[in-house]
């Protein structure tokens, strides 16, 4: 039943360390981009408000597919961006990552948004009247007791992004998705063994994921 599994050119290892890479970048790029809009949605500035706002709400609204097509016709063929990639595959994976960064940064930002809204307003008034800055506030006081009331959300937001990693498909990046439709296509008499790997396979990498972060979060729960 799981005859093709032996068949060389089905390396299916190979394309799940891909979709592990791409939720890897994806994930630390989101996190570092979402807790910037994180702050400029909180940030005294009206600017920095109006566009946190604005850009949450457009690109969390967008289908992800339009955004990673987006990404590689109009980053990569038309304008001709690389991200200093040599390769066809170097390329669509970086803009695929850069994709994954601008749609799932929007999430991370609204969970931590809710985090913060957690921390007693009293706390950072307090830091301000010992002439702390809205960014030593925000970087002292107020982000690390957000981060630890959102592990869970967060670990939410990461299940979903590695669930997500299968529309790199759409730009020829050669993670699971794209693997399992050729498969689909070549082994037709095999068609449920072969969603039953990949489903086999997602659960592996999401399961240990969603069982470890809960635990953290019940560990770095803060106590109120």
């Amino acid at each position: 039943m799981f005859d093709f599994l032996d068949n060389p050119q089905y390396n299916v290892l190979g394309a799940f360390w891909v979709t592990v890479q791409l939720t890897l970048w994806s994930a630390a790029g989101s996190l570092i981009w979402g807790t910037l809009l994180a702050a400029m949605r909180v940030s005294p500035v009206p600017l920095m408000r109006s566009f946190g706002t604005a850009y949450v709400n457009l690109v969390r609204n967008t289908p992800l597919t339009l955004i990673i097509v987006g990404c590689s016709l109009a980053l990569g063929s038309t304008l001709g961006v690389t991200l200093g990639g040599d390769t066809f595959e170097q390329k669509g994976f970086r803009l695929a990552v850069l994709g994954f960064i601008a749609y799932t940064g929007t999430f991370v930002c609204e969970a931590l948004r809710s985090g913060i809204n957690t921390v007693p307003p009293g706390q950072a008034e307090a830091a301000r009247a010992l002439g702390l800055s809205f960014t030593q506030v925000i970087r002292l006081i107020v982000l690390p007791q957000a981060f630890r009331a959102v592990i869970a959300p967060l670990a939410n937001v990461l299940i979903a992004l590695t669930k997500n990693t299968t529309v790199a498909s759409a730009i020829g990046v050669a993670e699971a998705a794209t693997l399992m439709k050729t498969m689909l296509e070549n082994e037709s008499d095999a068609i449920l063994a072969v969603f039953a790997v990949f489903a086999f396979g997602f659960i592996v990498l999401t399961l240990p994921t969603g069982l470890l972060l809960g635990w953290v979060a019940k560990r770095m729960a803060v106590k109120r």
